[in-house]
């Protein structure tokens, strides 16, 4: 029997393995009766209600699929609110009365599991002895195989009903969002369009390092970045390691991954070397939010245990290594109609694509008056590391657009004629290459939120997170504005008039939020003052917006939280900072005290014996070189004990006080202090004795 899993796949034939390990369309088609088939189709693509004689027809086709594959059990794969995904595994085993078992799997357990609710994080929703929880198929995203269990894609919610995942708001965000666009498309004549979804695409940034050595950086295992290391002699200065080369290694790791991504059914696409060195990038092809959330999760999950079967590590945090670029996840996203059309094109001519402006100003409008949602949205401890380097956009949200589009909106809010850019042309100057024409706007990598011709690019995401947070946002504010829009053009019936009136009033008043310059530069946050946008620059400063009334009211309004669910996100968000920073912080003392300190006394131990030695066979002890390395390692590493003592006793009052603040103001200062004599250390202390892989080491090994 041919599974799938033990084939080695002819990467030049990858239709013939594409989507072998999903239970999808092609596969529905040859598996189910005609009538089941069409009536699961329309509950996928009109969100009609699952009758559970589909669901047990659909269930004892899924099984004899799967186990045609070699699965011998069932899990309902969902994602709770800790970021990862989660996943209880049961045997499609059934006894009989012979003693013998056959293979069963009912529609019931298609469609709904119970997991235990309150051991995954509810911010207060669910008591310890409340544990009842549910998960529910979501037929809208494919089942798939993986270690030998089909995974079926199911939301998750507790017995009283709350929301215990981010499926659930998502999915209703995307069921807003269509409702309001159908809304302007009929204003607009359309009526054949029965659905509009929000499309993402997560390019996906990770650095990979030696296996070897990041099971000897006990921060590496424990947090997943670096809590010590000095900077290497040479880092990504030269500007070497992007679009280079890719090493014989890391090229066998990028080529089985996208083998078993593909036969998962994810479109990973394009891979290269990013900035920082040992740091690199996966980019797959746009797919609808909720399927493109759950292949991202898929893609780090794989992406790890790729890594490890290379002999490396796949390192997932935002900042792995202080000194080199962070790693970031973009958040690429628009709106398709069910017949394929982005509404974000603006054409050749968007000055008089009316529709397009129109989706414009309401995108301009949204991320005006949300800048703390989306915020929050990529909110974090390991993010705030990252946010505001060379590498990343800083904390305050601002839109870049394009001159031509900044020119567009002015000439409408001005009431001026406009005058179209003329494309130039780019003149190579040799004659054997072509000369072409030049996209009318560049572009700004700089910018948290940025227009890229039909699409828009939400750079501030971590690479860790889910990017389900990020389109829960952008899709329920783009439906709050769209559902104000319509209601106030649906009645002035929709006339181009009311039109060019709302567009030239809302450009007025949220312009600010535009902007095309250097986001990087001092003089720009002193810009967005002036400007009255938000620079929340932590987690700490960002999570009090989360609970306000106004977005009480915009998730209550289209179903996507209620007030408790909300309050419930917020104190999650709290306490995982506080939790990662306590860890850090503890990690940090453990390897100052067991091993960065006991490395230091023994080299110090071995120059003084050599000078004992020495002075034994008439080489005078006080020689300039050992005295002065003797004297600063004795006042570093006195330094280095003193300091974790303060961070300890710090931490200690912010943990009892379960104060945010005092992570953020006390608790993260005392790490850096403890860092720096450490770091000098490191660059004192012989390599043979220093405890761990410097990073040199590790970012130069792979």
């Amino acid at each position: 029997m041919d599974n799938g899993k033990d084939r080695v796949p002819n990467r030049a034939d990858v239709p013939s393995f594409f989507g072998e390990m999903v239970f999808g369309d092609e596969v529905m088609k040859t598996k189910l009766p005609r009538d089941i088939y069409r009536s699961l189709r329309q509950t996928i693509d009109e969100g009609s209600e699952l009758d559970i004689t589909v669901a047990n027809v659909v269930a004892a086709a899924m099984k004899d699929w799967a186990v045609e594959k070699g699965a011998t059990h069932y899990t309902h794969w969902f994602q709770p609110m800790n970021g990862i995904t989660a996943e209880k595994h049961d045997s499609f085993l059934s006894p009989q009365e012979n003693g013998g078992v056959i293979m069963e799997f009912s529609g019931k357990e298609l469609i709904k599991g119970e997991p235990d609710a309150s051991s995954f994080p509810s911010g207060g929703l669910r008591s310890t002895f409340e544990a009842r929880g549910y998960t529910a198929w979501d037929p809208t995203s494919y089942a798939f195989i993986k270690d030998d269990s089909l995974c079926i894609p199911t939301v998750f919610c507790s017995y009283g009903g709350e929301v215990l995942d981010k499926k659930t708001p998502l999915l209703r965000s995307m069921e807003a969002l269509n409702t309001h666009t159908l809304r302007i498309l009929r204003l607009f004549g359309d009526h054949k369009t029965t659905r509009v979804s929000a499309t993402v695409g997560a390019e996906q940034e990770y650095f990979l390092i030696d296996h070897a050595l990041y099971e000897r950086r006990k921060d590496l295992i424990l947090t997943g970045r670096t809590l010590f290391g000095a900077r290497p002699p040479k880092g990504q200065e030269l500007e070497d390691h992007y679009f280079g080369a890719i090493r014989p290694r890391v090229m066998a790791f990028m080529k089985e991954l996208n083998e078993e991504l593909w036969k998962l059914g994810v479109y990973a696409k394009t891979e290269h070397n990013e900035a920082a060195p040992s740091q690199h990038e996966l980019a797959p092809v746009f797919v609808t939010s909720n399927i493109a959330t759950d292949q991202n999760q898929l893609t780090m999950e794989i992406m790890k245990k790729v890594a490890d079967r290379h002999g490396l590590a796949c390192l997932l945090h935002e900042k792995p290594f202080e000194g080199v670029n962070g790693s970031g996840k973009h958040n690429n996203w628009s709106l398709t109609t069910t017949d394929g059309v982005n509404l974000f094109k603006p054409g050749k001519t968007p000055h008089n694509n009316r529709l397009f402006l129109l989706l414009l100003c309401a995108v301009i409008t949204a991320v005006d008056l949300h800048q703390d949602l989306l915020r929050i949205a990529v909110a974090g401890a390991g993010n705030d590391h990252r946010l505001g380097g060379n590498e990343a956009p800083p904390a305050i949200v601002s839109m870049f657009l394009g001159d031509e589009l900044e020119a567009i909106l002015d000439s409408i809010e001005n009431g001026t004629h406009y005058d179209p850019h003329v494309a130039s042309r780019m003149v190579t100057g040799v004659q054997t290459l072509p000369n072409f024409n030049k996209d009318t706007t560049d572009r700004n990598r700089t910018s948290p939120f940025a227009f890229t011709g039909n699409k828009f690019e939400f750079r501030m995401l971590g690479s860790s997170a889910s990017i389900a947070e990020a389109n829960i946002v952008l899709n329920t504010i783009m439906a709050d504005v769209l559902a104000d829009f319509a209601d106030e053009l649906e009645a002035a019936n929709g006339s181009n008039e009311a039109i060019d009136a709302l567009m030239k009033r809302v450009i007025h008043e949220h312009k600010r939020i535009i902007f095309n310059g250097n986001n990087y530069t001092h003089e720009w946050v002193e810009e967005a003052e002036r400007r009255g946008l938000l620079n929340l620059r932590t987690t700490a400063d960002a999570i009090p917006y989360y609970a306000s009334e106004k977005n009480i009211r915009l998730f209550g309004r289209h179903n996507i939280f209620n007030g408790s669910e909300i309050q419930s996100r917020s104190e999650i968000l709290e306490e995982n900072y506080r939790k990662v920073i306590n860890i850090e912080a503890l990690t940090m003392l453990e390897m100052a005290r067991r091993e960065i300190l006991p490395a230091v006394y023994a080299y110090e131990k071995t120059i003084s014996e050599n000078a004992v030695a020495m002075a034994a066979v008439g080489i005078p002890i006080v020689d300039r070189a050992t005295m002065n390395t003797l004297n600063q390692l004795t006042i570093l590493h006195n330094q280095l004990y003193d300091r974790a003592e303060s961070l300890e006793e710090t931490l200690r009052s912010a943990v009892a006080a379960k104060s945010t603040e005092d992570f953020r103001d006390k608790v993260l200062p005392a790490m850096a202090a403890l860092r720096e004599p450490a770091d000098a250390l490191e660059m004192i202390v012989g390599r043979s004795y220093w405890p761990f892989p410097t990073y040199d080491e590790m970012l130069f090994s792979v």
